[in-house]
């Protein structure tokens, strides 16, 4: 149970306060006087102060005063038989919990006792799931030395440095499944002005869609036929926080528009609700699906599309992050290691190799998976290629290019298959790096306009 101070000059209310609480599994400690109750609150750290609001050597407020500020986050039930409005108000915002009248009903001083113990467990619970998921969320987190993260790591951290009052940007995270969009979130939460507030993540696609309005908009009771109670939305729920909306792609229409609404107006209606309710969060989106298609199909609205990525950011796939793979092949083995508690492990040369050859079209969520697998089963200090379990198929295969007999070009696929988007991507790279960086020169050589060298430089993140 919990460590209660009970400073009180009358010495039977003290008493009966001490045996009141204790057969109710507390330890308590009596102090008479202000200057013992300051002298045992440093001494044995109690979990609740039950302070007097006039004795003897002091008052009351000036102890509560002082107590705060030895502990900001103390406990402090204050008890009087000189109560006012205005002692009371006072009490609160100098960081009371609670303020009872006397003559005390001993009952009553356990509920509140219990109730503020209740109060200190929740925010237990939420520091400790706080702590959880701001761990590994700074921003060199976010590891690697290609282009592409450079050019994430420098966004991002623009975005964290926006000052308080300015009104956060919509962000939208582009990227293939297994890139870490959800990392790239976190790190947007915990490093910037809202860190302190609610990190809210939601996927989207895994809720019914019967009920997606309902959990994100809350809902009034009687608003449908299991509505027994009235229930928060998730909208409500990240006040002041981040609301990170995962795989946004699988959202339903009807309320593609309401979530547009409730950017725009800042405002959210529960279902069944006749009232506004008023929100200030940051909205941060993430989709592994092309929203452009299905904006062009009919199936994402074009205003809430434009509207989402304000600030747009993408996440490279693994296999064009090129020697990034070992530098996070080595950071989760690191991670993994001390996290069983396990002796210090390296990978071998064709370990490395192998990594560096396969395609992880699980990216890094794959990596980590397979450096997790080989961690718990390798029986020697040293990670070999064989440990890892690669599959054959998905090394990447050499790729030739030639012309053929009528002079046109003949490609042979490799058996793991390619993407049609990795040949674009690696002829452009191939024209600006021949071409000296010159896109004039690089357009030329690939038979294409400026503009077009431009603008698939910039769907590919390329600069020159």
């Amino acid at each position: 149970m919990a460590r209660l101070l009970v400073v009180e000059d009358e010495n039977v209310l003290a008493k009966n306060i001490q045996r009141s609480l204790e057969k109710v599994g507390h330890t308590v400690t009596l102090a008479a006087t202000g200057a013992d109750g300051e002298r045992l609150f440093a001494e044995i750290h109690p979990d609740i102060t039950l302070l007097d609001l006039r004795l003897p050597d002091a008052s009351g407020l000036d102890l509560l005063r002082r107590f705060i500020a030895e502990d900001p986050v103390a406990r402090v039930i204050l008890m009087t038989a000189y109560a006012t409005v205005e002692d009371a108000v006072r009490a609160i915002k100098l960081g009371a919990r609670d303020y009872i009248e006397k003559p005390l009903n001993l009952e009553d001083l356990r509920h509140a006792v219990t109730r503020v113990l209740e109060e200190r467990q929740l925010e237990t619970e939420v520091a400790y799931y706080r702590h959880r998921d701001s761990h590994g969320a700074a921003l060199d987190a976010l590891v690697g030395t290609c282009p592409a993260m450079v050019d994430l790591r420098a966004k991002v951290e623009r975005l964290c440095s926006l000052p308080p009052t300015a009104a956060p940007p919509t962000v939208l995270i582009t990227g293939e499944t297994g890139t870490g969009k959800g990392l790239v979130a976190r790190v947007l939460h915990y490093n910037g002005q809202r860190t302190e507030r609610p990190f809210i993540e939601v996927n989207c696609g895994a809720i019914p869609e019967n009920l997606v309005e309902a959990e994100l908009f809350g809902h009034q009771r009687g608003a449908f036929t299991d509505a027994k109670t009235s229930k928060v939305g998730l909208f409500q729920a990240a006040e002041r926080g981040t609301l990170f909306l995962d795989e946004i792609g699988c959202l339903p229409l009807p309320v593609q528009v309401k979530i547009l609404k409730a950017i725009e107006e800042k405002t959210v209606r529960p279902v069944g609700g006749r009232s506004e309710d008023r929100v200030d969060i940051q909205i941060v989106a993430a989709t592994n699906s092309d929203l452009e298609e299905l904006v062009a199909q009919g199936a994402f609205r074009e205003d809430l599309f434009y509207r989402l990525r304000v600030a747009p950011l993408v996440v490279p796939p693994l296999r064009e992050r090129g020697k990034d793979v070992i530098l996070l092949a080595r950071a989760f083995l690191e991670e993994l290691v001390a996290r069983y508690r396990l002796p210090p492990r390296t990978l071998t040369e064709d370990a490395e190799r192998e990594i560096q050859s396969y395609r992880w079209p699980g990216n890094v969520r794959e990596l980590r998976n397979t450096l997790d697998r080989a961690v718990l089963f390798s029986e020697t200090s040293q990670i070999n290629a064989v440990a890892l379990g690669l599959p054959a198929a998905g090394r990447l295969g050499a790729l030739a290019i030639r012309r053929g007999a009528t002079d046109a070009l003949e490609i042979d696929i490799p058996d793991a298959g390619i993407r049609f988007e990795d040949v674009e991507r690696a002829m452009i790279v191939s024209g600006l790096r021949k071409a000296g960086g010159s896109q004039t020169d690089a357009a030329r050589l690939l038979g294409l306009t400026r503009d077009t060298l431009r603008y698939r430089m910039e769907k590919f993140g390329l600069k020159s």
